[in-house]
């Protein structure tokens, strides 16, 4: 009777123990999406096992880049290029103010300390590596975080790597809109080195389109600070 006595008190502790911590997380997490709570504390995560799903038939030399139309709701499609030396840009980034991404909202919070405005007009293939600016079908909308802390390292990387060596990248940005969601929850990066196989440069990532502090509703892209 003593055995079963101290096996139901020990149960009893484990159970609280386990609401404790649920609360917990509830809480800290309160505010995010779904899709959000796994982003909480990062920028990105590896998709595929870190490996673009380019096909063999797919690698080329050969220059291009091509961005697919709007669709109904002006949201952007797959953006896809070969980035190399000849597609990027000798002259200075022009404005690109005119553009008005779907979801777009000019607003801003002072907990954002870097300028204070939350959304960013963001390049899908940025203007460093093609060259391609006020082209609406390459601009979604998009944090500061996202486009900063998400976006750009994987960007500068893919630069670096191609004014060092002169190869090209294959290099593929895809938004994700979920339903008929004005802003994208993220976008999936993709790139490949042609002439090395991939030794270079190669990644596949979701890059979450959040900001720290900041609950967005992602079918209109308005937002309130949490």
């Amino acid at each position: 009777m003593k055995k079963i006595y101290k096996v139901s008190i020990f149960a009893v502790i484990i159970l609280i123990a386990a609401v404790i911590l649920y609360e917990l997380v509830i809480k800290k997490n309160a505010g995010y999406k779904n899709e959000e709570i796994s982003a909480a504390n990062k920028s990105f995560t590896e998709i595929n096992g870190n490996i673009p799903y380019f096909t063999e038939e797919e690698l080329t030399t050969e220059p291009f880049e091509n961005y697919s139309e709007l669709d109904s709701l002006n949201r952007c499609g797959a953006a896809y290029a070969n980035i190399c030396i000849e597609l990027m840009p000798d002259t200075e980034r022009g404005e690109i103010g005119m553009i008005k991404p779907s979801g777009w909202h000019t607003v801003k919070y002072d907990i954002i300390t870097d300028g204070r405005y939350l959304y960013n007009r963001c390049h899908l293939i940025a203007y460093s590596l093609a060259g391609e600016n006020a082209n609406p079908k390459n601009l979604i909308t998009g944090t500061r975080y996202f486009n900063v802390e998400g976006m750009l390292p994987f960007e500068i990387k893919v630069a670096n790597y191609v004014k060092n060596t002169g190869n090209h990248v294959l290099y593929r940005v895809t938004p994700d809109f979920k339903g008929d969601n004005l802003v994208a929850s993220g976008v999936l990066m993709e790139a490949y080195s042609v002439e090395d196989d991939g030794k270079g440069i190669c990644f596949c990532v979701y890059v979450y389109n959040i900001q720290p502090g900041i609950e967005i509703d992602y079918r209109t892209g308005e937002s309130h600070e949490i």
